[in-house]
């Protein structure tokens, strides 16, 4: 049985399935609940299903996992023959799986060092595999650890949703931004700020708060090398659209993703969402 370094992420990382095999990373699933039926994402709900929902305006909730599943996670590891765990999770300021994760590393049968991102979605995924390239190089947990976070650091996360309304409703943005931007009729443009989604900008109509999307992302990416990620819920042409204008305007791409997001982010932005992660490396 071989020793290593293993690491664990959860399911809002939305990294594809064969880069998770790949590099060797586990990913515990969040909870999405829809009228009273929960299911896991990834496994037992789409990102169609939900998003079918959400326009039927069906009850759509989320939870994290609970602390029994995570120990069961790290017992596995353990077991597999780790002899630590790096569980990166998204941002506390969103979620209670952080917290759920820093109470079964406590009495892990191997040292765990949980971290929070501050991120969601490929935010999240990215760190996850600046740890994992330290891993698979040789390095420690500490240094996967500070690859994970230094990652985290560098890494801006930008948002375009058709309404504030579904990060309203799951307390994910203040009940008086989200009004402001009804009043004024605007698409928002939103960010990642401390952990926190907060409001960025106000912008007329859809067309022009895309535009203003992509032309953030250029800002931020410079002349690379950077990673980026696309992502989108019920959007492909607007998601595909985005993706290949910032590769002729990004010299420096080194990996560029496009995913629709899974149901535990969509549940709170709602069909339309256009995200995009800018990473340098």
């Amino acid at each position: 049985m071989s020793r290593h370094v293993a690491i664990v992420t959860d399911s809002t990382a939305y990294l594809p399935p064969q880069t998770m095999e790949r590099h060797a990373i586990t990913a515990v699933p969040l909870t999405v609940v829809i009228g009273d039926r929960a299911l896991l994402e990834g496994t037992e709900i789409s990102a169609r299903s939900l998003a079918e929902a959400l326009q039927k305006r069906r009850s759509v909730t989320t939870s994290r996992p609970s602390p029994e599943v995570f120990a069961a996670t790290y017992r596995e590891a353990a077991e597999a023959g780790a002899c630590g765990i790096v569980s990166l999770h998204l941002s506390a300021e969103v979620s209670g799986t952080y917290d759920a994760a820093v109470l079964a590393a406590k009495d892990a049968p191997v040292p765990v060092r949980v971290v929070d991102t501050r991120m969601i979605g490929m935010a999240l995924g990215f760190c996850a595999l600046a740890a994992a390239e330290v891993i698979e190089a040789g390095g420690s947990l500490d240094e996967a650890v500070a690859a994970a976070e230094k990652r985290a650091g560098n890494t801006s996360a930008y948002f375009y949703v058709d309404t504030l309304d579904y990060l309203r409703r799951g307390g994910r943005i203040g009940t008086a931004q989200a009004l402001l931007g009804s009043a004024l009729a605007v698409k928002p443009l939103l960010e990642l700020e401390g952990g926190r989604i907060e409001l960025r900008e106000k912008v007329r109509t859809a067309s022009k708060a895309i535009a203003r999307l992509e032309e953030l992302a250029v800002e931020q990416a410079g002349s690379g090398p950077v990673d980026i990620a696309v992502h989108h819920l019920s959007a492909p042409e607007r998601a595909d659209a985005l993706a290949e204008r910032l590769r002729e305007r990004v010299p420096g791409i080194a990996d560029l993703h496009v995913s629709e997001v899974g149901a535990v982010i969509g549940a709170h932005t709602g069909p339309g969402l256009l995200a995009v992660v800018v990473s340098p490396r």
